[in-house]
């Protein structure tokens, strides 16, 4: 099949588009506002942009609390979803009144940070400290800016739980990240395996 996404006419139950872009990484968004209430929340618009400078991305469909308190403090922590925290991160997705945490209504742990303000999930086995670079709200091919707000932030901090560390390297299969995929799926990563870059057009991936 195919269709124009002008008109979205695919015929299908449900907009196939975020099913055929997957899996996404979760960006678990913490912030603190600046009256001191904290928001804590699930981006599956998210992911890493370069590693130097260390950047990442989380776009927000709106000015929601986590995109607003990013902007306005000029910092947000990215918390690692896992297996272990599924239900507790699905609940985090609640949509609360501004200054209700939702630390609380996933039963989370705030965890101070080293070098930001906002709090990170004690619970999450890894979590990235960012001071924001820019946002801006992306245009469509019509010309109009979108609803969505686009937060870019440096990463200043790195915590990881050694518990997830085997021989000086982050063990995906220890971690069990939590990934997006279309609908209401997630998908968890169990089954590690490694590709090594071919040195040559005609080199083996396998030497």
């Amino acid at each position: 099949m195919f269709y124009e996404t002008e008109d979205n006419r695919h015929g299908l139950a449900h907009d196939p588009f975020k099913a055929i872009v997957s899996p996404r990484p979760i960006g678990w968004i913490s912030t603190r506002a600046a009256d001191g209430t904290v928001n804590l929340s699930p981006y599956s618009f998210f992911n890493a942009l370069s590693d130097r400078p260390k950047l990442v991305m989380f776009s927000s469909v709106g000015m929601k609390h986590s995109a607003a308190n990013a902007i306005e403090s000029g910092e947000f922590v990215c918390n690692l979803a896992t297996a272990s925290l599924a239900r507790a991160l699905n609940r985090s997705s609640a949509p609360a009144p501004r200054g209700v945490s939702e630390f609380a209504i996933a039963g989370l742990t705030e965890a101070e940070c080293r070098l930001v303000a906002a709090p990170r999930v004690a619970e999450s086995p890894a979590a990235l400290e960012c001071r924001v670079t820019e946002w801006f709200r992306p245009k469509s091919l019509a010309g109009p800016v979108s609803e969505n707000v686009v937060v870019i932030g440096q990463v200043v901090g790195v915590h990881i739980d050694e518990a997830i560390l085997r021989d000086g390297r982050v063990r995906m299969e220890l971690a069990e990240p939590l990934s997006r995929l279309g609908y209401m799926d997630y998908a968890v990563t169990r089954d590690v395996f490694e590709l090594f870059r071919p040195a040559a057009p005609d080199a083996s991936d396998v030497d």
